[in-house]
């Protein structure tokens, strides 16, 4: 007895399970062909509607770039400096490192010249401090300029007035 009524009751579970299975199928189904129909009427009716695309004229208005000549306000440090190693300093210079070691210094006007600058290491008597000196010239915009591009690897890059 014991054995019939598990029978019955493995019988029942299946006949659960696939009336399950089945309604989730047809379920699908119905809804995939619902949405076959509505694509269906959706396709005709692009067809029926003719567009007319809308085309912008070009037109051209050359870019002007108006680039900041006025440098004045522009703040510069004025330091009497003596050159240890370098050509020699003009007016504006750019000063990239600071260093009260002198060996310092010089790894990093090495570091520089091998990245095609022609650096130059300074020494401020007062502050007892050598400056690395990445570039140099007598025209305060050209400085500026040389500043502002150095400044994205020596964000600490500043202007110097030699005295």
């Amino acid at each position: 007895m014991k054995k019939y009524t598990m029978a019955c009751a493995a019988l029942c579970m299946g006949l659960f399970a696939a009336s399950c299975s089945s309604s989730k199928e047809s379920a699908y189904r119905k809804a995939y062909e619902k949405a076959k129909a509505q694509e269906q009427v959706n396709n005709e009716e692009r067809e029926t509607v003719t567009e007319t695309p809308v085309v912008t004229p070009v037109v051209e208005t050359p870019a002007v770039k108006q680039e900041n000549t006025n440098y004045d306000n522009v703040s510069v440090r004025s330091e009497k400096l003596t050159v240890v190693d370098g050509a020699g300093l003009k007016q504006f210079s750019v000063v990239v490192g600071a260093f009260s070691v002198k060996a310092n210094a010089l790894g990093l006007q090495q570091q520089l010249k091998e990245n095609g600058y022609e650096a130059q290491v300074a020494f401020n008597d007062q502050r007892n401090m050598y400056r690395v000196i990445a570039f140099t010239t007598d025209d305060k915009g050209e400085a500026v300029q040389s500043r502002n591009q150095l400044r994205a690897t020596y964000s600490d890059a500043w202007l110097l007035f030699n005295n």
